[in-house]
This record gives structure tokens, sequence and C-alpha cells, in this order.
């Protein structure tokens, strides 16, 4: 799909598919680097890199190497209006994650693959500092 018509879905779409793209690298790459863990500690492990709170910081980290097309998208991810808040997350923190998720669901649909790996790579990297 053009990145035009990639832009043209609701931020809040972007978003949704966005959060199901990092999640499954998120799984995709902590069991690669702990193929023993029992499932329970793997979901306890995902959960520090996709809670809202850990999207918030890691997008703040990354946001200097996003291009202007890609900031455009993620500032109108984190300026939508959510009919739902999250429960355990800032309000800011909830809006920035899903800025963060908009972004990669954009460089999913516009099939800008090498960039959407760059990115959740530098994400789960900083996630991991934090």
């Amino acid at each position: 799909m053009s990145d035009k018509r990639a832009c043209d879905y609701s931020p809040l779409v972007l978003a949704y598919l966005g959060d199901s793209v990092y999640e499954q690298y998120v799984r995709n790459r902590i069991i690669a680097e702990n193929p023993d863990l029992p499932a329970h500690k793997l979901h306890r492990s995902a959960i520090r890199y996709v809670s809202a709170e850990a999207q918030s910081r890691s997008i703040g980290e990354i946001e200097e190497m996003l291009t202007e097309a890609e900031l455009s998208v993620y500032k109108r991810g984190r300026n939508a209006k959510s009919p739902t808040a999250s429960k355990n997350a800032s309000i800011g923190d909830y809006r920035r994650a899903t800025g963060f998720e908009a972004l990669l669901g954009y460089l999913s649909l516009s099939e800008n693959n090498g960039r959407l790996a760059e990115i959740m790579a530098a994400a789960f990297d900083n996630a991991d500092k934090l």
C-alpha cells in the first residue's frame, strides 16, 4: 500500500494495527533471547516493553530519529481522541503510546518493513535500558 493510502487511515486504526505488530515483535524477540523461560515469565517480560509507560519512554528516546512524515503520523496518533483510557498509565503516557503504535501501524501498512524493524528495535533497546 502506498504511504498516502496508509496515511488515510484513522490514527486509532493505525494504532490498533501497530499494537499487534509491536506485541508480536516483542514476543518473538523475548523468546529468541530466552527460549527456556516458561510462558508466565515470557508474558511478564513482554509487559516491560508493551505497556503504555514503556512505549511512552521509548518514543521519547527515539523521537529524534523520526522523519518529518513519521513524526506527523506519530503526532496524529498522540493527539487522537480515544474513547478509552488506560487503567495503569497516565493520560500523557497513554497518548504517546498511541502515537507510537499509530506510527508502527502506518509503517506496517505502507510495507516499509526495513524502517519498521529499525524503529521497533530502537524502541525495544531503549525500553530495555530504562
